[in-house]
């Protein structure tokens, strides 16, 4: 039972990163393909877009609720 739990833990963690890789991967080519010229360097763009696909991409757990 326990091997069967660690692999859906396994699953759900790949499944997760592969939707914030596809939603980086979509943020970089939507920058390059519009030709946006930032000051900042390519590496940074690459980093806010992959900080904004795990935000967007990646659920959020949470234990307990909030009271009031």
């Amino acid at each position: 039972m326990k091997s069967m739990i660690q692999d859906h833990e396994v699953a759900r963690f790949f499944n997760e990163d592969e939707a914030v890789w596809r939603a980086f991967e979509h943020k970089r080519e939507l920058r390059q393909l519009l030709g946006w010229r930032l000051p900042f360097a390519e590496h940074i763009l690459d980093y806010l877009d992959w900080l904004e696909a795990e935000r967007e991409a990646r659920p959020v757990r949470a234990i307990g609720f909030f009271l009031p």
